[in-house]
């Protein structure tokens, strides 16, 4: 027996299939899909999950000192003339960072190597787009909810069969 469905796509195909609707799930909550997707969609995602909420901790916080840019009243950067050109003054600032330990590191990469990049629109703007990560929404957000479960991060729950080819479709959401 097999350790995991065929779902009737070659290999690159399902796991292209596979990678976005967990991508979704993780960025939207739930997703609608076919009763068999979800089965193996909920295997990956409460893998990744599990992961998150084993190193959410395991990070130090680290003082670094960083240039920035100085900026007026409007935004703009501030610029001075120095031998006949204009340049950029910066400020040096110490920030806070959060340095990952290479377990959650490792973590990390491993979320990665499932999830796709994701952009979504700033102020319903088409052209205004931000980059969402995923890992530190794992890490942050989702993480923290679960922390004192043992699995079962996921729900299936039956909506009915589709019209077209009368498969059943489900609702896969995170608890």
């Amino acid at each position: 027996m097999a350790g995991y469905r065929k779902l009737g796509r070659t290999t690159s195909q399902r796991k292209a299939m596979l990678r976005g609707q967990v991508t979704a799930l993780i960025n939207n909550g739930k997703i609608v899909t076919t009763e068999t997707r979800a089965k193996e969609v909920r295997k990956i995602a409460e893998g990744l999950i599990a992961m998150a909420v084993k190193e959410k901790d395991n990070y130090e916080e680290v003082t670094v000192k960083a240039k920035v840019a100085r900026k007026d009243k409007d935004g703009k950067r501030v610029k001075e003339e120095k031998d006949g050109k204009k340049v950029t003054v910066f400020d040096e600032v110490e920030k806070t960072v959060k340095k990952d330990k290479p377990s959650r590191l490792h973590a990390r990469r491993k979320m990665l190597a499932v999830l796709y990049p994701v952009k979504t629109p700033v102020d319903g703007k088409k052209k205004a787009v931000k980059d969402v990560d995923l890992t530190q929404k794992l890490f942050d957000e989702i993480a923290p909810k679960y922390e004192g479960r043992n699995g079962g991060y996921t729900r299936i729950i039956k909506i009915g069969q589709r019209k077209g080819d009368a498969a059943m479709e489900v609702v896969l959401e995170l608890i």
